[in-house]
């Protein structure tokens, strides 16, 4: 029996269909050898020392899975990884693949696999590193039907921020409200249509991290005034001066949330500078970090409650 190291090298790289080595000429004794892995049906792997399937990336992990039944795609969770999308930590890191199929198909089914079938539209399926899945606005949709509004928004800001070209090479968001509004539109009735359509309502541009989707919208669940996403500080003059995270221009409080980024020695200086020119300016600065996000976020809402109330904001109704 020929060993792996005589397998055509592209077979080495990532989890292969028998499909695939059949078309290279690899006969199915071949892939019979102890080194060859059986990862599920039809679906192989060369055991190689320095890489296990494992370790793949999304794309090389579900490509196999799309190849091997016909007319598949990956999809929700699985798409979502691949896109890159900020997931809740309950579901950044499963270890299944979400497999979908056109309506009228057969579900996929095998261990390891969620399988789906669902109506898939022109447009709604693309390709990314070799992997067939379902769009970035598609995949957000069908998110709509297994995530919270908050866990949905926090997507939906991810995908609708304004890029910044020197540190993302690119210059259009992801998708557009519009764009989002649209895919709604050409699924009614579907389940988790009404997530969806809360949590693009709820969104807004210019978040730039999930804690601030989130600190936003726990501020406006307690009650509080909706603060604006990178209000300016703009002294007399006119001139520029920051653009908080959060804002409230007509009570002069700023609020930033703080990442562990921050915890840098050059960081610290530069933030505490910043706070500096921010309270000259008459503003008042809030820092949030990560330990005030517990309890859902109630440390930072009372932080942000008391910097507004300090400042002449009184609730038109007693918070809950």
């Amino acid at each position: 029996m020929r060993t792996p190291q005589e397998m055509p090298g592209i077979l080495g790289q990532r989890l292969f269909t028998v499909y695939d080595s059949d078309a290279l000429g690899v006969s199915r004794e071949r892939l019979r050898h102890v080194r060859i892995r059986r990862i599920s049906r039809a679906i192989r792997a060369l055991d190689r020392q320095d890489q296990s399937p494992i370790e793949l990336t999304i794309p090389e992990r579900a490509a196999a899975y799309t190849r091997v039944t016909s007319f598949s795609v990956a999809s929700y969770f699985t798409a979502a990884e691949a896109w890159g999308f900020p997931l809740p930590l309950r579901q950044d890191q499963t270890s299944e693949l979400h497999i979908t199929r056109p309506a009228g198909l057969s579900r996929p089914r095998r261990a390891g696999v969620v399988g789906h079938r669902s109506r898939l539209l022109p447009g709604e399926v693309t390709t990314l590193e070799g992997l067939v899945l379902t769009s970035r606005v598609r995949t957000w949709l069908d998110l709509s039907k297994e995530l919270a509004v908050e866990d949905l928004t926090v997507i939906t800001d991810h995908l609708i921020r304004i890029p910044r070209q020197l540190y993302e090479g690119r210059t259009d968001p992801y998708a557009t409200q519009e764009e989002l509004d649209a895919i709604i539109g050409l699924h009614p009735g579907q389940r988790g249509i009404r997530t969806a359509r809360d949590a693009l309502r709820l969104s807004r541009v210019g978040a730039d991290s999930p804690p601030e989707t989130l600190l936003r919208l726990a501020l406006g669940a307690a009650g509080l005034p909706e603060p604006e996403v990178n209000a300016p500080i703009v002294d007399d003059d006119g001139v520029l001066h920051h653009e908080p995270d959060l804002g409230y221009p007509k009570y002069r409080v700023a609020v930033q949330y703080e990442g562990a980024g921050h915890s840098d020695p050059e960081q610290v200086a530069r933030d505490i500078s910043r706070e500096e020119r921010t309270r000259a300016l008459g503003w008042t600065e809030v820092r949030i970090s990560r330990r005030h996000m517990v309890d859902g976020a109630r440390p930072a809402v009372e932080k942000v409650r008391a910097a507004l109330w300090a400042a002449g904001w009184r609730a038109d109704r007693p918070a809950a």
